[in-house]
């Protein structure tokens, strides 16, 4: 149970430094995507980062269920 715990513990600190780490300062806008002769495409830089925190929280809870259930089963035997 300790070990549980203590993987539990690192898991949820490193998350908070991933999320800190992602969220950035989007700065002043700059024109708007898809005028025409600017060349920028419709769409421009759109931010991906709310999209790729759920990805890896779901990964992460995907690991750590996978790593629960091998330690389950070694207890088992």
């Amino acid at each position: 149970m300790k070990k549980i715990i203590s993987i539990l513990t690192i898991f949820i600190i490193s998350m908070f430094i991933t999320v800190s780490s992602v969220v950035a300062d989007t700065g002043t806008p700059g024109d708007p995507p898809g005028e025409p002769g600017t060349g920028t495409p419709i769409g421009g830089g759109a931010p991906i980062g709310g999209g790729s925190i759920i990805l890896l929280g779901l990964a992460a809870v995907y690991g750590g269920r996978k790593l629960y259930q091998i330690n389950k089963e070694e207890l088992e035997e």
